[in-house]
């Protein structure tokens, strides 16, 4: 930002330079002053200019499929705090509510950069009645970000209904936005996905969510294909976020958690929805950017695992 910053301020030095010959109508060079001014002018216009630039280049609403808490809602308000809208879509419509409230106080936007819609994603005919009401081309960016409470356990000890609601919840909720969303996107608009690094950093007791991630990845890569060049898609793939998800657990046990993991991690902390936000508003902003799984992790995939008699995820009992 400083070199840019240098740049502006040579070209407008450049700009007002005063030319061999140029003078005044009474016959005297342009005052210091005047030409002070008039950088002062330029330089104005071109942050303007800039500043416009930019903000062209960011999407201007997006739909977040799973808004209502968590990395959804942070990646909401990243669509809001860059100037654009939002509609929240999650089952609950209060917890909607909430969120939408929560997104204007952040980001001190206008009612209008906020909207929701209670749709349950992992129905196909409820989610192909929500696209069919939908303005074509009044939304540049599809976010999905929901996901079930993931079972964990042995796999042969799971109830397999518990680990194919996962996949309905997480994969095929994703693969009915994609169907049916996408085809009421704006041009150059662009899909991001949420997975994670448990697809190929698995951990003990995480198969359901771990097959479940890698299915998010295959479909990522292959509708960067079929729906390219108009669409980019791309997935971003967390690792350990502190969400809502684990405010069930007693509070012991949560931070027992979260300390051993942190403690495992380069960075030493866990992820926070905002890192996710981030990620995600980037994904769906770069211009040359699809079929990418992107990492966000704090380091995960070459973090050093807790010891597993301190860590209550390695007990089994997750």
């Amino acid at each position: 930002m400083r070199r840019l910053a240098r740049s502006l301020d040579d070209l407008c030095d450049s700009l007002t330079a005063p030319c061999p010959g140029a003078l005044t109508a009474s016959g005297h060079e342009l005052p210091q002053k005047t030409r002070r001014v008039q950088k002062n002018m330029i330089m104005h216009v071109v942050a303007s200019f800039l500043i416009a630039a930019a903000a062209a280049l960011s999407p201007n609403s997006a739909i977040v499929v799973g808004g209502s808490s968590g990395m959804g809602k942070a990646a909401a308000a990243q669509f809001v705090k860059a100037g654009g809208r939002a509609l929240l879509v999650s089952r609950n419509a209060d917890r909607l509510q909430r969120a939408r409230e929560e997104i204007l106080h952040v980001t001190g936007a206008d009612g209008a950069a906020v909207d929701t819609a209670a749709v349950d994603a992992a129905d196909e005919a409820a989610v192909a009645a929500f696209a069919a009401g939908l303005t074509s081309g009044a939304y540049d960016a599809l976010v999905v970000s929901a996901a079930g409470r993931a079972p964990h356990g042995p796999v042969a000890e799971l109830d397999v209904a518990d680990a194919r609601g996962m996949m309905d919840s997480k994969f095929w909720t994703a693969w009915h936005c994609a169907k049916y969303v996408a085809p009421v996107l704006a041009d150059g608009g662009s899909i991001t996905f949420v997975a994670g690094v448990l697809n190929r950093r698995p951990g003990k007791n995480c198969a359901p969510l771990a097959a479940t991630n890698g299915a998010l990845e295959g479909l990522t890569r292959s509708l960067a294909l079929d729906l390219g060049p108009r669409l980019r898609v791309n997935c971003m793939s967390p690792g350990f976020c502190d969400t809502e998800r684990f405010d069930h657990m007693p509070a012991e046990r949560k931070a027992a958690m979260l300390a051993n993991t942190a403690a495992s991690l380069p960075l030493q902390r866990v992820g926070e929805p905002a890192d996710m936000g981030a990620a995600i508003h980037y994904l769906a902003s770069a211009p040359f950017v699809t079929g990418v799984v992107l990492d966000v992790d704090g380091g995960h995939g070459v973090r050093q695992y807790a010891d597993a008699a301190t860590d209550p995820m390695r007990r089994g009992d997750g």
